[in-house]
């Protein structure tokens, strides 16, 4: 009999500090945006083109660049104004198959007579965005770094 009421006390001790740590992260987390923000570079498509090597098409505000990425740099390789897709566009593109569509896409991109004289825009980094797996469980690294940083705030 006494082993069942140590038992029943582990237990509800377990689960009011959970309980107090579920609290915490919501309370912590209050003021903070949940929205996911709009994405500054949307990538349109990727195309490998080597081991180490692909071409990928991009949108930054407005741009479309058709960039050369190896292991080691990152080129522009052409810059233009993004598309505007019409109804027939639309229904094309999602009648044909998503390697179809990216070479179309591309063809329509790739006019290489001007990727000399084309400006470069800098790319403005994405925002580091904590991983949606774990986050917020008790076995999520960020939970315990957030509560680590607010007893250390309290002390």
């Amino acid at each position: 009999m006494d082993t069942l009421f140590v038992a029943l006390r582990v237990i509800l001790s377990l689960a009011a500090v959970l309980g107090l740590l579920w609290y915490a992260q919501r309370r912590l987390t209050r003021g903070k945006s949940r929205s996911k923000a709009a994405e500054v570079v949307k990538v349109v498509g990727r195309q490998g083109i080597g081991l180490k090597a692909s071409v990928v098409v991009v949108d930054v505000d407005g741009k479309r660049f058709l960039l050369g990425v190896t292991e080691h740099a990152v080129n522009v390789l052409h810059s233009d104004d993004v598309p505007a897709l019409d109804i027939t566009t639309t229904a094309e593109v999602t009648s044909e198959s998503p390697a179809k569509s990216f070479a179309n896409t591309l063809a329509e991109v790739t006019d290489i007579s001007g990727a000399a004289t084309a400006p470069t825009a800098p790319l403005r980094p994405r925002k580091h965005q904590p991983s949606v797996q774990a986050s917020g469980s008790i076995l999520s690294p960020s939970t315990w770094k957030q509560t680590a940083a607010a007893l250390r705030q309290i002390r």
